[in-house]
């Protein structure tokens, strides 16, 4: 079965366009970024774990991350809703509350959508942000000599989900990471508004290393990372002590930011980011180098550790 990333390659191949390759396309003629955002049951969330008010809550969040990582700031939304045929007066209620509080505390409104029925839950979000004032990143950005700066803790919403799905005894922090993930809007915009220079920056919706992974493959950089700066909660080894690196690294939907600055630059930021590494010069076919304090504890199979939107 082929994957996410060979199935883009085939779609950009297909449609030969320049805004393919980022999160958000920026149509610069109009002074926007747009981004399109699918959640599907039983493949990116589950009834028995969230409730429609904190899946329209996260599925909100989710795009303002998107529009928070290009640099813009979020405006407008549309939701597609599909839905299983029954009493949905309920969930709507709930989902679209949900909706409204990940909105609370910015400019942006739902302006539209549809709804259908279908045999499970979809939701698709069309998120549109302005660009005015902002320099809008790209991950094919990332220049040599650049410093790889990180928000927040990874991992948090990994471990929550872990802790949700085998009923583990409840940790409010790492569940709640997971139910009601926080776009990092402030932090993105401090950088956008600020920036002169080319950078690159993403969110770490599929994961710390994928993020790593995609700006240094398209930037054709190294991105070398040191573990002993990452930030997490330490409560995910004292869960997981066999696999906690792995939630850090591959776990996903932590919506933190990534971004490659350079180092006169961190200045502005008031020391409001975590510096994780550096952006060297690609050497052979090391893309990401990640170095531990135990030299031989190393990843394998780094490819099927990164969430996969196709799973078999």
């Amino acid at each position: 079965m082929m994957k996410e990333n060979e199935l883009i390659n085939v779609i950009t191949q297909s449609l030969n366009s320049e805004y393919i390759g980022d999160d958000c396309a920026y149509l610069k003629d109009l002074n926007i970024v747009v981004s399109q955002d699918n959640l599907v049951e039983n493949v990116h969330f589950s009834k028995e774990t969230m409730t429609p008010y904190q899946l329209g809550y996260k599925a909100t969040m989710v795009n303002l991350s998107d529009i928070a990582a290009s640099g813009a700031i979020p405006k407008y939304l549309t939701i597609g809703l599909s839905l299983p045929v029954g009493d949905n007066k309920n969930f709507i209620d709930d989902f679209y509350s949900g909706c409204k509080e990940a909105l609370k505390t910015t400019e942006a409104e739902i302006v539209g959508g549809d709804i259908t029925g279908s045999d499970r839950i979809f939701i698709s979000i069309c998120a549109i942000g302005k660009t005015e004032g902002r320099k809008i990143s790209s991950r094919s950005n990332a220049k040599v000599g650049q410093k790889i700066i990180t928000s927040g803790f990874h991992g948090s919403s990994a471990a929550g989900l872990k802790i949700l799905q085998e009923n583990l005894e409840p940790d409010t922090n790492l569940i709640k990471a997971h139910l009601m993930p926080i776009a990092q809007l402030e932090f993105a915009g401090n950088i956008s508004s600020q920036i002169d220079e080319e950078y690159a920056m993403m969110d770490t919706s599929d994961g710390l290393f994928d993020a790593l992974f995609k700006i240094g493959e398209r930037s054709n950089c190294k991105m070398a990372v040191d573990f002993e700066r990452i930030m997490y909660d330490h409560k995910i080894q004292q869960y997981f002590e066999q696999t906690y690196k792995d939630l850090i690294f591959f776990g996903g939907e932590d919506y933190q930011i990534i971004a490659t600055v350079p180092v006169e630059f961190l200045p502005k930021l008031n020391n409001q980011y975590t510096i994780i590494g550096d952006v060297l010069e690609k050497t052979e076919d090391t893309i990401v180098e990640i170095n531990f304090e135990d030299s031989s504890d190393k990843f394998s199979e780094m490819s099927t550790k990164c969430f996969n939107h196709f799973p078999d």
